[in-house]
């Protein structure tokens, strides 16, 4: 008996040991890979590596040169399945040894995360604005795909959260044949800078009527009582050492119409907010807290400038209703507020053709495709119109934030998922329910 666990023992270190150095020797003999890392990694994988890829700054004209982009490789087994994540922004996070997306458990799969460009250690030099488009983006993509389909013979799953899942779409959109199934997570589809479903979905739908009056009631509370305020976000910035991009009077204003947008995407609740006889400070926290100024700080631009020039041009955002709280702030109005905060002295238009064509595409493919949103989350305003077609699911948790996961959907909805998941991609998925 102690010989034959031996002997297993032997023969599984020999199948990981053959595991690592073929995918290490394949990724060491691919051209446009300037770098290879091994990395620590969870025991579901056997190995991990971040390399460097060289992609072109502009896919339709190489002669405007490259850059390096940072990708992470999580290595299950070349048959196994590849759970590719679009991520929309810095994909660093993947570094951790620790870090595994849930559709890899699911599916037994292997993992490719990579930052998306302009963001993380993935910045062309030097930055021009102009190549940071979807279709650069979504070539990006396609790139790495096929390098990798060179060595990964199993099923290929897209798949993104937020930014990340718009992109996962975007990407769908253009190489449709790249994956075989796409599970964008929370994905808007915009239709401006300010899109306008926002603001009235979250004055009218999400939530209770008696949360959404709780909110309202503590904005205005704040607003009202500006005077008392002003100090402890002036004390506060100070503190953090952020630069605010704005006045102290208009900085208060934007934290405080951010607030109901900040509360409700995430799992936050109006049964949070303190009673508005408690303490200026107990309640400036609870502010501070869903909505920092942080974001309107240089600080926070230096983080997500890349993000707001793509909202800018192409994958748009949402505005403020400032008309419930005109009488008790100082601006007199909020539209054009992201590119006049954020983009002063870039003049970026915004391209309305991408997310038309984008929808069009929705309408019209037979890309299988699982979307998955949350009743309650703000984003669910702009969230994908999906046909009643075979080739689509979507899931909308109820009551559920920006967080939904497949993970944490009611158990009939879990079902669902898995009865799709196995039906699209012929094979056993792994959901506890």
């Amino acid at each position: 008996m102690k010989k034959f666990q031996i002997l297993l023992f032997l023969l599984l270190l020999s199948a990981v040991t053959f595991s690592q150095n073929t995918l290490k020797s394949f990724l060491e003999n691919q051209p446009e890979i300037k770098s290879v890392e091994e990395m620590g990694h969870t025991d579901f994988f056997v190995a991990k590596y971040k390399i460097m890829v060289e992609q072109p700054v502009d896919h339709s004209n190489p002669s405007k040169g490259t850059f390096l982009q940072r990708v992470l490789i999580a290595d299950k087994g070349l048959d196994q399945p590849v759970v590719f994540i679009t991520e929309g922004y810095n994909g660093g996070y993947s570094e951790n040894p620790n870090y595994i997306t849930e559709l890899c458990p699911i599916l037994g799969a292997n993992q490719i995360c990579m930052d998306h460009r302009y963001f993380g250690e993935s910045m062309p030099e030097p930055l021009n604005w102009d190549y940071l488009t979807v279709r650069n983006a979504a070539a990006d993509h396609h790139h790495i795909i096929q390098m990798m389909k060179k060595y990964y013979s199993g099923k290929w799953i897209s798949t993104g959260i937020s930014k990340g899942g718009q992109t996962t779409v975007y990407h769908r959109w253009l190489y449709p044949s790249d994956v075989d199934v796409s599970v964008p997570y929370v994905a808007p589809l915009n239709f401006g800078v300010e899109d306008g479903r926002h603001e009235p979905f979250i004055a009218n739908t999400t939530g209770t009527p008696e949360g959404r009056a709780k909110v309202r009631a503590f904005q205005l509370h704040i607003l009202k009582n500006r005077e008392t305020y002003l100090p402890l976000l002036e004390q506060y910035c100070t503190d953090k050492n952020y630069h605010p991009l704005l006045n102290n009077d208009e900085l208060l204003d934007y934290i405080v119409l951010e607030y109901s947008y900040g509360l409700w995407q995430y799992d936050n609740s109006p049964d949070d907010i303190p009673a508005l006889d408690t303490t200026a400070e107990e309640l400036f926290a609870q502010l501070v807290k869903v909505s920092s100024p942080m974001y309107l700080s240089s600080e926070g631009v230096d983080i997500f400038k890349s993000f707001y020039v793509q909202a800018a041009h192409e994958l748009g955002y949402y505005g403020y209703d400032v008309k419930p709280f005109k009488d008790y702030l100082s601006i007199k109005t909020a539209e054009g507020w992201l590119n006049r905060i954020y983009l002063s002295g870039l003049e970026i238009k915004y391209n309305k053709k991408t997310a038309k064509q984008v929808k069009k595409f929705i309408q019209k493919t037979d890309a299988k495709i699982l979307f998955i949103y949350g009743e309650w989350d703000p984003w669910s305003a702009s969230a994908f119109e999906v046909p009643n077609k075979p080739n689509f699911l979507k899931i909308v948790k109820p009551e559920g934030s920006h967080s939904t996961r497949i993970g944490n959907l009611p158990d009939e909805q879990k079902q669902q998922v898995k009865a799709k998941l196995e039906e699209w991609l012929g094979m056993e998925v792994n959901i506890e329910i």
